[in-house]
């Protein structure tokens, strides 16, 4: 799942290549992703690229004041193309392909555009073409966003004060800190040397300092390895940067512990028992009904 640093890097990505150009058209086959119906999504056709925005995992292409704004959800990617001249017209079907944006050619003659494609069959991918972003209800619901200058300490202590959630669910919490999902809690989790299981509230002074550092390092670290790829070497690049998501068995690069893993009905997380957990692994109950 794409989160705040892979759509950052999008971000990015499409001001350097779609900014200036016009939107020649913009076809959909996943009719199921398009989630708005006014503006209609033909509204597009012939306005101007003007600027790219990210709100929290969500895209936002400004085309001269309606914005083109996509969620990628789990399966979902963004694929440049340098020229859909020759391209095949786009048909709803089973294929990966959700939705093809269509720009005006450049100099060279070729136009270029981007396809929204969706891998599996759990389709989540969600567009929508608003006045304002926030009228997407995922946008005006988000929470603070972690890289802003007034994500402080001091707000991340009200955030996590009282509160009797897990830490690892609180940074999953969109409505609570926006962009950041299962992989990057878990990294940041693990350079705060801090349990997944922790009860957000039972935070110190010194932790919620210590957890903040975390995620503001972790989250900028990310961003700075993806910027300037090619939107085709994200996927790649988040996979190799990560230290313990996605790399049960494996040896915890800071201790050499080997990393474990808990998993739930749809997801799972991975952690450090000596950095994390005190060298306690954690209840896996998935695991433990297996074992009976």
């Amino acid at each position: 799942m794409p989160e705040l640093p892979e759509v950052e890097a999008l971000a990015e990505f499409l001001r350097e290549h779609a900014v200036g150009r016009a939107v020649i058209g913009v076809d959909v086959t996943a009719f199921q992703a398009l989630k708005t119906v006014d503006p209609p999504v033909t509204a597009l056709a012939g306005l101007l690229v003007t600027g790219v925005a990210r709100h929290g995992k969500f895209l936002d292409v400004d085309c001269d004041g309606l914005h083109f704004v996509t969620h990628l959800a789990r399966g979902g990617w963004l694929r440049w193309r340098d020229d859909l001249t020759g391209a095949k017209p786009v048909r709803p079907g089973k294929g990966p392909l959700a939705v093809r944006v269509r720009l005006s050619p450049g100099e060279d003659g070729r136009a270029p555009g981007f396809e929204l494609t969706e891998a599996g069959t759990q389709k989540r991918l969600a567009v929508y073409v608003v006045r304002d972003p926030e009228d997407v209800p995922g946008i005006a619901g988000l929470g603070p966003d972690p890289l802003a200058e007034d994500f402080t300490p001091d707000l991340l202590k009200t955030i996590v004060g009282g509160s009797r959630a897990q830490i690892k669910g609180l940074l999953r919490d969109q409505k609570v800190i926006a962009g950041i999902g299962n992989a990057y809690s878990d990294e940041v989790l693990h350079v705060a040397k801090m349990s997944p299981f922790k009860i957000a509230g039972t935070l110190t002074d010194g932790q919620v300092a210590d957890l903040h550092d975390a995620i503001v390092s972790t989250l900028r670290d990310a961003v700075g390895r993806a910027r300037g790829l090619a939107a085709k070497d994200l996927k790649s690049e988040k996979k190799s940067g990560l230290r313990v998501h996605g790399r049960t068995g494996e040896a915890c690069e800071v201790c050499g512990d080997t990393i474990r893993e808990v998993s739930f009905a749809d997801s799972s997380l991975q952690y450090c028992p000596t950095c994390q957990t005190g060298g306690k692994p954690l209840a896996d109950r998935r695991m433990s009904r297996l074992l009976k």
